[in-house]
């Protein structure tokens, strides 16, 4: 076999591989020949199908699926052989045909980039901390509540949180909404599912009234004829209904699946739950600190195409589901990108050079985190021990998880603690 590398850019690499036409032709006929005496053809008995009769049916898939053979062994000697780390399945180029009793094929693809010595010693790193409170643990429960709440209608005048039916109509310069009647309305006041006017108009309100009120509609206002025009709205509300909260009884607890409907035993598992996603966000913090601090102190090369495939990636989550992300998107996502791979290499580097191991324990408390926000967690359990691609995506946010913490235990790592709220419920955030 003969290997050249050619250098096509920073970390792009084409290399081209020869081997004996013979070796292809000699795996294609002993493929041949085992399939002789075991495929099923009409009019041959089982295990009696002559080998020209098979070469002339089953000839070019044999020989297709036996160069794909030849080209996956022959490149990852190759790349071996040259000490190259590909990032990604290269671009393979071949005729398959021989030609001088070699057959060639070329290998296009990107390989990792050099790496300086990566001392995080100096790194300035933000370890954030915080503990669940039974402050917390009260809101938390008073939220259960809320989800779980009916409305009872009253003849009182309507407040935060209370529900209103009503009709409107508004008026604005270019004409009346709806042109003909009235549109029908309702939502829980200070929800936010109405914006701050229109719950203000409503506020202080009870059944069977009528009433004007100039609004000044918003730009993303869900009806086009209104959004960011000021109109004259005629209301009339039909009814208000206030909110009734569920007792924290033994029958609200058993929804949770508590079957003693026991309150500490309540309490304890929404501790639990509190904690778990308390404990991933401070980790998700740390991780975003150290790559930031990673790459903000270790300039290295990066592959194009992780970095288009990241940019991509980023574009995508900003446009609605199902739609394809306007390449002037991607193209503005570039540079956080550049940065986002930069850092996922540098923690794979740190990685494999301090011979960090996989911890199993965490993968699979990981996955049992993941599967316990689903009704059936064994499913869930099941399908990722099923898929290898899942699998090792998890295993990898684990690794990253690790190697984080590795990084702040031996950085310059300062210790900031916040609450419960500032963690999970960033001011703007």
């Amino acid at each position: 076999m003969q290997v050249s590398v050619e250098n096509v850019d920073k970390l792009e690499r084409k290399l081209t591989v020869k081997f004996p036409a013979e070796r292809l032709e000699t795996q294609v006929a002993s493929r041949i020949s085992e399939m002789s005496r075991t495929v099923r053809l009409k009019g041959f008995r089982p295990g009696k199908v002559p080998v020209t009769v098979v070469r002339q049916r089953y000839g070019a898939q044999v020989r297709g699926e036996v160069l794909s053979d030849l080209i996956g062994s022959t490149l990852r000697e190759a790349v071996e052989k040259e000490n190259l780390r590909p990032i990604a399945n290269p671009a393979v180029d071949t005729t398959g045909a021989a030609e001088n009793g070699e057959i060639a094929y070329t290998a296009t693809f990107e390989v990792m980039p050099e790496f300086p010595e990566i001392d995080v010693s100096a790194l300035e790193v933000t370890r954030q901390t915080a503990e669940v409170s039974e402050a917390d643990i009260d809101k938390m429960v008073e939220t259960l509540r809320m989800q779980r709440r009916h409305f009872d209608e009253v003849e009182r005048a309507s407040q935060e949180g209370d529900f209103v039916l009503f009709d409107y109509a508004a008026t604005t310069a270019d004409g009346r909404f709806p042109a003909e009647g009235l549109e029908r309305g309702g939502s829980v006041l200070g929800s936010g599912n109405l914006f701050k006017e229109m719950d203000e108009a409503l506020t202080g309100h009870a059944a069977g009234d009528s009433f004007k009120a100039s609004i000044s509609f918003p730009e993303n206002f869900r009806n086009a004829d209104l959004a960011g025009k000021s109109a004259e709205v005629e209301f009339i509300v039909i009814k208000v209904q206030q909110p009734v909260l569920p007792e924290v009884d033994a029958d609200f607890i058993q929804l949770f699946g508590i079957a003693d409907g026991d309150v500490e035993t309540f309490r304890k598992e929404v501790r639990g739950n509190l904690e778990r996603e308390l404990k991933a966000a401070l980790l998700a913090r740390l991780k975003s600190s150290v790559a930031e601090a990673l790459a903000n102190s270790f300039d290295i090369d990066v592959p194009k195409g992780l970095v288009q495939g990241e940019a991509r990636e980023m574009a995508q989550q900003s446009v609605p589901r199902g739609q394809q992300a306007p390449q002037e998107l991607v193209e503005q996502a570039v540079g956080f990108a550049r940065k986002r791979v930069q850092a996922g290499l540098l923690i794979g580097e740190i990685a494999r050079k301090q011979q960090l191991t996989l911890d199993r324990s965490r993968v699979a408390e990981q996955l049992a985190a993941i599967a316990s926000t689903y009704e059936e967690p064994e499913k869930v359990i099941e399908v990722y021990n099923s898929d290898p691609q899942l699998m090792s995506g998890l295993q990898n946010r684990v690794m990253e998880d690790q190697v984080a913490e590795w990084v702040a235990d031996h950085a310059k790592t300062s210790e900031v603690v916040l609450s419960f709220d500032e963690i999970m419920r960033p001011v703007g955030g």
